[in-house]
């Protein structure tokens, strides 16, 4: 079995993680496929694992980290039906499956099989020039924020969907999330939360300023336009996941839709999304009051 590797550096643990996976290797029979900044880590005297590259063939991406880092895989396939088994390092990781301490049991089930794949809805975007080809942008399985560049500013934007004008935002920017991102920077921003299989694109204003302003819950075939109104033009950017991001030139404006394919994740045992939810959002834990 071949599988890919991403990883965190910035995580302690991280060596011996990358030490039980050469370890667990020749027993299992998996053959590695590590991003370039792990191949440094790689424990001696353990086999070197082949460089992860866009044509690598894995059948399964494993991400060491956070959710964070599972995103930064997803976005690494660019819409490949790889299933994605992330391990989680961090204190959250709400959307990894399996921990430094059941990262054997978790091996074990992904070579056997053993696992069932949630398949998420995913976005992708482009930015309609006024001269020239639209640019596509990368893939996001969280969200596509909207905002000013450098000091906090509110902005001025014109959103559309399917081409019928919603209004005129006065906001400090403006989120377009999967159900995925629900529970990510649109929930912190007010945003409902969306259970991972309703086929749904979620939009949330940013601080809007003014209170006839609500998040607005999509059909999937929706496409959400965003166009900065002048003269709030200069420097409006648009980041992807909250990772990568660029500049939504004056006169343009930007699209964004469902993507063709979901993104897969593994799931091991039988956790369902309440449960995750509950545990990791501390959702309804009354636990820190006293009782009357």
């Amino acid at each position: 079995m071949n599988v890919g590797v991403v990883g965190n550096a910035n995580y302690r643990d991280l060596g011996t993680v990358l030490a039980q996976l050469a370890a667990a290797a020749p027993k299992l029979g998996v053959t590695y496929h590590a991003e370039p900044d792990l191949l440094k880590l790689w424990p001696p005297p353990a086999p070197h694992p082949a460089t992860l590259a866009d044509d690598s063939p894995i059948d399964c991406l494993l991400t060491l980290g956070g959710d964070g880092t599972l995103l930064r895989g997803a976005r690494f396939l660019k819409g490949k039906q790889t299933p994605i088994l992330g391990v989680n390092l961090g204190r959250v990781g709400f959307l990894t499956t399996a921990s430094i301490q059941s990262l054997a049991w978790a091996l074990d089930a992904l070579v056997r099989g053993a696992y069932a794949t949630e398949p998420r809805l995913a976005l992708v975007s482009t930015i309609e020039h006024k001269q020239g080809p639209a640019r596509t942008e990368p893939l996001v399985l969280n969200d596509v924020a909207v905002h000013k560049g450098g000091v906090a500013r509110v902005v001025r934007l014109r959103v559309s969907v399917d081409g019928d004008e919603v209004g005129q935002y006065s906001a400090d920017g403006i989120i377009i999330s999967t159900p995925t991102g629900s529970t990510a920077y649109s929930m912190s921003a007010g945003g409902p939360i969306v259970v991972p299989g309703v086929d749904a694109i979620v939009v949330t204003a940013i601080c809007p300023h003014t209170l006839a302003v609500r998040p607005l819950v999509l059909p999937s075939s929706s496409v959400v336009a965003v166009e900065p109104i002048a003269p709030w033009t200069e420097d409006v950017m648009v980041s992807f996941d909250g990772q990568v991001g660029t500049i939504i030139p004056p006169g343009d404006r930007l699209l964004v839709r469902r993507a063709e394919k979901p993104v897969l994740l593994v799931r091991l045992g039988p956790e369902g999304f309440f449960a995750r939810m509950r545990k990791k959002l501390q959702w309804g834990d009354l636990s820190d009051r006293e009782r009357r």
